[in-house]
């Protein structure tokens, strides 16, 4: 399909001499330096993309204690964590343009020292939030050649859960890579929804679509077994149903085995990664004990 998103038709998308708001928009995208797919499909709802563009050009472009080029490497450190190579090839480009050294986009081992300590933190943001403690940060801003500012950080942090988000909304709208960026197909599965287990195919691109509702078909016959078998025997308790459910579901083909990684990713995205089985994990579960939390107030 042509356009910028997968799911919605290009004559959906807002143009350019459109409503007078939307326009005013997409000029100022313009003088900014150009619409991408995210601000077309945006432009659907003119009042948010005003909000989201105002948001960004806050974020990478006015004063801030962050130079732009390190503002860009940190996003691309974001998308990554999320398999979000729309992004990635996006801010690759806008970290070229604004003076990055090609050097650093050889993969985090070649970025300084400082950037490469946001690895840690940028991984629990991206997955498992609730586990960031008061020593994270401390470690951080601990006096060294290395060490961040508390300024710098916090926009650092800031641009960090902007884009793990973004990132949400690029994989929800199927945003479409732009035509000049050669990254690879811009919407592989976002974290892993097993324990430590990555991504494997997309269910977009060629036949995962097909496989996918297969996988769910499959999926679905089992659980239907179970409650039929469920009624057979006498005594099986809701919660123990539950469990039989959690545990069909964790063996059952949707949820990819950890050796499984995109070769693609190699190249384009897994160079950002340190500990890239690292994903998502229940916050809590039920007869387990409530992991820690690190509480504002």
């Amino acid at each position: 399909a042509r356009g910028p998103s997968t799911f919605i038709p290009l004559g959906e998308i807002p143009q350019e001499g459109g409503e007078s708001s939307l326009h005013q928009l997409l000029e100022a995208f313009v003088s900014a330096g150009r619409v991408d797919h995210v601000a077309m499909v945006m432009g659907l709802h003119p009042q948010y993309l005003s909000s989201f563009w105002k948001t960004q050009y806050l974020l990478l472009r006015m004063d801030g204690p962050l130079p732009y080029h390190k503002r860009h490497y940190i996003a691309i450190m974001a998308a990554a964590r999320h398999r979000c190579s729309y992004l990635v090839g996006l801010h690759m480009g806008e970290f070229l343009q604004v003076g990055g050294n090609p050097a650093w986009l050889q993969g985090l081992h070649c970025a300084p020292q400082k950037l490469r300590d946001l690895n840690e933190i940028n991984k629990l943001l991206a997955h498992r939030p609730w586990l960031i403690t008061k020593e994270h940060i401390e470690a951080l801003l601990k006096p060294g050649e290395d060490s961040w500012s508390l300024a710098e950080l916090v926009q650092a942090l800031v641009l960090l859960t902007h884009y793990h988000s973004l990132a949400s909304f690029v994989f929800g709208c199927g945003i479409k890579p732009e035509e000049e960026q050669d990254v690879g197909s811009s919407c592989w599965a976002p974290s892993p929804h097993s324990n430590s287990s990555p991504a494997s195919d997309d269910s977009m691109g060629g036949s995962g679509g097909t496989d996918a509702v297969q996988e769910v078909e499959v999926l679905m016959e089992r659980m239907k077994l179970l409650q039929e078998n469920q009624l057979e025997e006498e005594g099986v308790t809701q919660e123990e149903m539950a469990t039989r459910f959690e545990l069909e579901k964790t063996e059952s083909l949707l949820v990819p085995s950890s050796d499984i990684l995109d070769p693609s990713l190699q190249s384009n995205i897994r160079c950002f990664l340190e500990d890239p089985e690292f994903g998502y994990k229940d916050f809590t579960r039920r007869g387990e004990q409530a992991p820690p939390t690190f509480r504002a107030q």
